[in-house]
């Protein structure tokens, strides 16, 4: 069973997605940063300085002995209160919206230079058949007597 394991572990494939599962939750975390530091706070500040992580519907009470802010949504989270954190998802849909841009836009990039790469291919391919026909000395021999022929029609008739 080991040795079956080695095995399958050893095909490119599966190296292959493990390699862009740690690169893909590298750049998961690049794109949160960059959504939560910089895009976010810009929206916000469009919209009136507002922090998209504090936007929240409270679906239950406040406890009587809570004493932080009621407008804190990670403090009303850790004291239990039961709420709808719409401001977080907002956040998270802004996060995978920013993914798929650049998964779009590194795809489509990709496709094209594939699709060059593959047009020279055949580009070349097509040069190199042509330039690469048999010269049969024979094939020339009778290349030759056509082009007679064809310049002397009336000869070749009395023949």
């Amino acid at each position: 069973m080991f040795t079956e394991f080695k095995k399958f572990i050893a095909r490119g494939n599966v190296l292959d997605l493990a390699v862009g599962v740690i690169i893909g939750a590298a750049f998961g975390k690049i794109v949160t940063s960059l959504n939560e530091s910089i895009i976010m706070p810009i929206i916000g500040w469009i919209f009136g300085d507002v922090d998209f992580s504090n936007w929240f519907i409270l679906l239950g009470d406040i406890p009587a002995d809570y004493t932080g802010s009621t407008q804190n949504y990670a403090e009303l989270k850790a004291a239990g209160v039961p709420m709808l954190g719409y401001g977080d998802f907002l956040t998270q849909t802004v996060d995978f919206l920013i993914i798929a841009i650049a998964l779009f836009l590194l795809l489509r990039t990709v496709n094209r230079v594939l699709d060059e790469m593959q047009s020279k291919a055949v580009e070349a391919e097509n040069t190199e058949a042509s330039a690469e026909l048999p010269t049969d000395p024979q094939l020339d021999v009778l290349k030759q007597i056509l082009a007679e022929m064809r310049s002397r029609p009336e000869a070749a008739l009395k023949d």
